[in-house]
């Protein structure tokens, strides 16, 4: 595999004069905030663990900062960006910049939220300087419609970090941080300074490790009936699990049963439980209120 040249990432006149030339004005719609600085996107794609056999998908690209850092290294990069301009503009400035790398490059231009197959082999990592207000949603669905993705790391809002890595009893577990568990082993990985963006933002950023689990959660339930118990546990959180889910299960009395049939005290709140506790009550769910079930979905 032949070596880029030394100067092949952006830096920051390079980002400003590339935006530049295209009109690009970075929006608050679509948090975009582009990296500037070459080592810190040579840090995430460390921290990252990418491997030359990798094949990495790469949500959000922006101008390239991150890609052109995940080429030096990867097997195959295919970046998924939903603006017409920068999704223009990308093919070439990888040919410029990095000309001997370019054949391993592809660029699918659409929301990522709709993406459900990606060109070349499949992806073995996910490495993303995720937009703020569609980090989770955007995570979620590439673990779930890419279960070849073994290794995840997410740079994101320090917030949105640490509700992901959170631990059962933390005052920010909730929803988030008990979905990315049902795919993945989930950890900070590292916080980013707010002056390596342009422009920078009014918030901290963070590093969030995902690696995906040697096995799946073993429930009966799928995926989708587990994902509902947790949305009404959370949906009313300071409630008592009994109460939370009275809507879910058709009645408090049939939460209750639900519950004392998976182990869980009716008292608990949500907050308390993992994966695999909101796993059993989906499975204990009172059988006159259960609807027939799909295809278990791991």
């Amino acid at each position: 595999m032949s070596s880029p040249t030394p100067d092949a990432l952006l830096g920051p006149a390079d980002v400003r004069q590339l935006a530049g030339a295209l009109g690009v004005r970075p929006t608050k719609q679509r948090g975009q905030n582009f990296v500037i600085d070459a080592n810190t996107v040579r840090r995430i794609v460390r921290t990252a663990e990418v491997r030359p056999d990798d094949v990495v998908v790469e949500v959000g690209p922006g101008l390239g900062s991150l890609t052109l850092a995940l080429l030096e290294v990867a097997d195959r990069v295919t970046a998924v960006e939903i603006d017409d301009v920068l999704a223009a503009a990308l093919p070439t400035t990888i040919t410029t910049r990095m000309p001997e790398r370019s054949d391993r490059f592809a660029l699918v231009h659409s929301d990522a939220m709709h993406v459900r197959e990606l060109p070349g082999p499949a992806p073995t990592a996910l490495v993303a300087n995720l937009p703020y207000n569609v980090a989770v949603p955007v995570l979620l669905h590439m673990l779930e419609t890419f279960p070849s993705i073994e290794r995840t790391l997410v740079m994101v809002q320090s917030e949105v970090a640490d509700r992901l890595a959170a631990p059962p009893g933390s005052k920010v577990y909730g929803v988030p941080s008990v979905k990315a568990n049902w795919y993945a082993e989930v950890k900070r990985a590292g916080a980013i300074g707010r002056n390596v963006f342009w422009p920078a933002p009014n918030v901290d950023s963070g590093l969030v490790s995902l690696v995906r689990r040697a096995e799946p959660v073993r429930t009966a339930a799928s995926r989708r009936e587990v994902f509902a118990v947790v949305d009404a546990a959370f949906a009313q959180r300071r409630k008592t699990l009994r109460a939370a889910l009275a809507g879910w299960a058709g009645s408090a009395a049939a939460a209750e049963a639900a519950l004392v049939a998976a182990g869980i005290s009716p008292q608990a709140r949500g907050e308390s439980l993992a994966v695999e506790e909101f796993a059993r009550i989906a499975e204990h769910r009172s059988a006159q209120n259960t609807e027939p079930k799909e295809p278990v979905q791991q």
